[in-house]
């Protein structure tokens, strides 16, 4: 504008003086602005020319919508900072502008908060592909449990209690998925093999364990297919995992006896109702033949 002109601005640190900022007015005084070592204090201590208008307002070209939280920081040293992460981002780069390294730490701190809280606090990747599955478990330095859940995999009816095992299993999930969030990459798969509910447990990518939890039982002349819940098993197998978040891997001795007796005590607690009845039968058979 023709009535616009540059001049320097100096003088006592109580006096006021009117800014223009992008449209946004405001009045204060020299000894604000050039209380820290910002621009504002170049602009306004004789060192900077400043743009004027015919009316005596000081114009900078920018957008004033935080200037006013700009100058409450100057005056303070500290000030609220908005609620939403883009206003804090607005408020970032104006403090970048004027150079107020103080605002733009805690600026840049709120955005770290921000982000942080943003975050779930768990994510379980939702396999696609065996691709995907591999790609996954070779890529993290962390160990793997895989939860192979698919109801719909079924030929046979299922047993009585099947559906309710089913959830069991998948709330077990959650909550180890939860609990040891941070350590242990957990995964999911929902379009996995002919498995209906199956555990899979992996270090230094590798399977090292697998729990099965499903079997085929006969019921009359039909087949049926039976979904347990081996809660003990499954969470002896997690804390096996753990072992291998160390890079060495665990000990050899450990993990076999570990092994062994995770198997000797799965095939005592586990056991099919197919097997409980023929080894009824057998000792009635022992029975008869030592009383004749």
């Amino acid at each position: 504008m023709s009535g616009d002109h540059r001049t320097v601005i100096k003088g006592n640190p109580s006096q006021y003086v009117k800014l223009n900022v992008g449209g946004s007015l405001h009045y204060t005084t020299i000894g604000t602005l050039t209380k820290h070592d910002t621009m504002l204090r170049a602009m306004f201590s004789g060192r900077m020319e400043v743009l004027t208008d015919s009316e005596g307002w000081i114009l900078i070209d920018r957008c004033g919508k935080h200037f006013g939280t700009i100058l409450n920081f100057l005056r303070d040293g500290s000030v609220p900072l908005p609620e939403s992460s883009k206003q804090i981002l607005e408020l970032l780069a104006e403090a970048k502008y004027y150079c107020i390294a103080d605002l733009v730490d805690s600026c840049e701190r709120a955005v770290v908060k921000k982000e942080r809280e943003a975050e779930p606090i768990c994510r379980v990747p939702l396999i696609t592909s065996q691709k995907e599955e591999q790609l996954l478990i070779s890529s993290t330095p962390k160990p793997v449990v895989k939860l192979l859940i698919n109801r719909h995999n079924n030929k046979y009816s299922y047993t009585s209690a099947s559906d309710d095992n089913l959830l069991k299993n998948i709330e077990l999930f959650d909550k180890l998925s939860l609990r040891f969030s941070g350590r242990v990459l957990f995964i999911k798969d929902v379009i996995g093999s002919s498995e209906i509910c199956c555990w899979s447990f992996y270090g230094h990518g590798k399977k090292v364990a697998e729990v099965c939890c499903t079997s085929i039982v006969y019921a009359t002349d039909k087949k049926h297919t039976k979904v347990e819940f081996p809660e003990a098993r499954i969470y002896e197998e997690t804390l096996n995992i753990l072992l291998y978040e160390n890079r060495n891997g665990p000990d050899q001795e450990l993990m076999q006896a570990t092994s062994t007796r995770g198997a000797v005590a799965g095939m005592s607690s586990y056991t099919s109702d197919e097997e409980e009845e023929r080894s009824g039968l057998a000792r009635l058979r022992s029975n008869k033949q030592n009383n004749p």
